[in-house]
């Protein structure tokens, strides 16, 4: 029977944050139902809070427990792969910090062991210069997310990486769809298999080539 459901945000429920014909009341079912549901974005700018707060502006009502984000992902992904070498140079925003902050991770620019990348108004080529210097010297390259535009047109996470892996040669690895690790790790998230639950997106190279991996 069907438990979960994993649904996108934008395309999905929301363009240019007004809500899409059909999503209040769908919201709405789920929780007539008491359906468990998390609301995914490969975008890794905003919190949980903040994602909330958004819905909510737009008539759309949910709780910060609802959402699931690349940054969460992110930092859930490093919890399991590292116990030591928690030092990490991030060129991203307020909500991708606090998540590694969250999980014992300092945040540096001596030494690091990751060169983490997510989403940032203020790219500059100093930014640039370090996260090239640091990866040549052995610092693994994490992205949250292989977009190349988010909403509104502006530069996503892919298109912010571009000059690095050019510089470095290397390929960062990307934890937001496609890469199915961050459906599995929303599954966790609702404590739910993907057997009791229906991935719900509206791009095929991203959301609907995640769901079919899984």
């Amino acid at each position: 029977m069907l438990k979960s459901i994993i649904c996108d945000i934008d395309g999905v429920l929301l363009h240019d944050n007004n809500p899409l014909p059909g999503a209040k009341e769908f919201i709405q079912r789920l929780q007539r139902t008491g359906r468990k549901f998390v609301l995914l974005t490969n975008y890794p700018s905003q919190t949980a809070q903040d994602l909330a707060h958004r819905m909510n502006q737009s008539g759309l009502a949910v709780t910060p427990d609802n959402f699931y984000t690349s940054a969460m992902a992110t930092a859930d992904f490093l919890k399991s792969q590292t116990k030591e070498n928690k030092k990490a140079f991030v060129i991203g925003e307020g909500a991708l910090v606090h998540e590694l902050y969250q999980i014992g991770f300092t945040i540096t620019d001596v030494n690091p062991d990751f060169v983490i990348l997510g989403e940032t108004q203020t790219y500059n080529v100093d930014m640039i210069q370090k996260a090239v210097t640091f990866i040549k010297n052995g610092a693994r390259f994490i992205a949250t997310n292989p977009d190349i535009a988010g909403p509104s047109n502006r530069p996503a996470c892919g298109a912010l990486a571009a000059p690095i892996e050019r510089m470095t040669r290397r390929h960062p690895f990307y934890i937001g769809k496609p890469n199915p690790y961050i459906i599995r790790a929303a599954l966790r998230h609702l404590k739910d298999h993907s057997e009791q639950t229906i991935f719900i997106g509206d791009n095929m190279e991203t959301d609907i080539l995640a769901g079919v991996q899984i």
